[in-house]
């Protein structure tokens, strides 16, 4: 099964997805050098988030402030075992009052002393290099009292400049660029859309142009400039084939008249010759007449005038075809009779569908041997069919695709294809029931025309 062709939207959608994630990637990859190349940016970072979560836990009781971390944060700053390094942790207000701490001497080996005012902000290098041996602290306001969180890491045991590094790319870089990233992927669909838009215009109106209007073209109002140039090379190429269609068909039309004139004149002469043989002439002429007949009743189908359709009655149509073609029909030894069984108007042109029954009767009169009766239906409803109790279809026409329709027997079948043109032309369903022996019956449904 064919693949269906991708739309324009999943195109361009699909690599701006593509472009906007490695411009995240390398974005990211940036920032993480960034950080990560400079030592004294990433602890002061990692120092800054790690103060901020432990503040979390301060709290004021009756007006006391505590320090009351939960499971979760005692967890996060317990050194773990097995791993180099530590982890030391105080807090204390600014007058020097210690509301926690897990540490002694080392706490005044890497801390402030306790004499000093809090400061917002303060950090030292303990050790160089990763991971990280750094002290500092930072400033949090509670109930208008400062409190001085502060953290002491040698050799960062529990990883805190990977949880800093992350964090960081997640605030500044991941969600922000991600909503970017929504807000240019909506913004490019709706403008390519609205850009669109015309488009689907024209395609609904290329699907509604009646192939009988020479005239018909894509309309390229507000169309992107380069799709406008799509579409008035469609119209372009329209206006030529409408131009050679109307040649084919003046074409058509004109070599069946030139050709009747002298046809008219040899039968003339040949029905002065007594001789058996210009009998058989006079029935090849006759054979070539009517195909010439057929080929302007063709050519006259292809020239249709939109303006001629017109609301007519298919039984009223139906009952003067059959009155005008008795007199051929008797005189070629069949009978011919007509029903009604009541039809609505529908829209029509009636030259043409009084063409095609024409053609059915003829058809039935030349195929079928002498004493076939011929039955010409109308109705129940918007349909017509013309019925024989011949020897059926033994010689159906089949469509070759540069010929047109063949018998097996190689003559054109142009009878069965003025009817299915003629059918066309209304939007009318055709359908032949045939067998050997049992006659056939040709039915139009012109329910569409309705």
């Amino acid at each position: 099964m064919k693949r269906a062709n991708p739309s324009l939207i999943g195109i361009v959608a699909r690599r701006i997805v593509a472009f906007s994630l490695l411009a995240m990637a390398l974005q990211i990859g940036v920032v993480f050098a960034d950080y990560w190349f400079d030592d004294d940016k990433l602890s002061v970072l990692l120092l800054q988030q790690e103060t901020e979560t432990l503040s979390r836990a301060i709290a004021n009781r009756g007006g006391v402030l505590t320090y009351e971390p939960d499971h979760e944060l005692r967890e996060r700053y317990l050194a773990r075992h097995g791993r180099d390094g530590a982890i030391y942790l105080r807090v204390r207000t600014a007058s020097g009052s210690v509301l926690f701490s897990n540490c002694a001497t080392e706490c005044a080996a890497h801390f402030l002393p306790l004499s000093i005012n809090a400061p917002s902000f303060w950090k030292r290098l303990i050790a160089p290099g990763k991971p990280f041996s750094i002290a500092g602290g930072q400033s949090f306001e509670r109930d208008g009292v400062p409190v001085l969180v502060e953290l002491a890491i040698l050799k960062d045991p529990n990883g805190f400049m990977y949880s800093a590094l992350l964090h960081e790319m997640f605030d500044s870089m991941i969600v922000p660029m991600t909503l970017m990233f929504c807000l240019v992927i909506g913004a490019t669909i709706w403008s390519i859309r609205s850009a669109l838009r015309p488009v689907a215009v024209a395609v609904k109106a290329a699907d509604a142009i009646d192939p009988r209007d020479s005239g018909a073209r894509l309309p390229a109002t507000r169309m992107p400039l380069e799709i406008e140039r799509l579409v008035s090379a469609v119209n372009r190429l329209l206006a030529r084939v409408g131009d050679l269609i109307q040649s084919q068909k003046v074409f058509s039309s004109s070599i069946a008249h030139e050709i009747r004139t002298p046809v008219s004149i040899a039968k003339m002469e040949l029905s002065r010759i007594a001789d058996p043989r210009a009998r058989n002439a006079e029935r090849d002429l006759d054979a070539l007449t009517h195909i010439l007949e057929q080929l302007t009743s063709l050519a006259r189908a292809d020239a249709v005038d939109p303006s001629a359709y017109q609301r007519a009655s298919l039984s009223v149509i139906g009952a003067e075809v059959t009155e005008t073609t008795a007199p051929f029909v008797f005189h070629q030894g069949k009978s011919i009779e007509f029903a009604d069984h009541g039809t609505a108007p529908v829209t029509v042109i009636p030259a043409l569908v009084e063409n095609m029954l024409r053609n059915l009767i003829e058809n039935a009169v030349k195929h079928n041997p002498p004493g076939t009766r011929i039955v010409v239906t109308c109705g129940p409803g918007p349909q017509v069919s013309v019925e024989d109790n011949g020897k059926g279809l033994v010689d159906l026409p089949e469509h070759n695709d540069d010929l047109g329709y063949i018998k097996r027997s190689g003559q054109l079948g142009l009878g069965l294809k003025i009817v299915h043109r003629i059918s066309a032309l209304h939007k009318a369903r055709v359908s032949i029931a045939t067998a050997p022996d049992q006659g056939t019956k040709i039915t139009i449904d012109f329910s569409a025309a309705a």
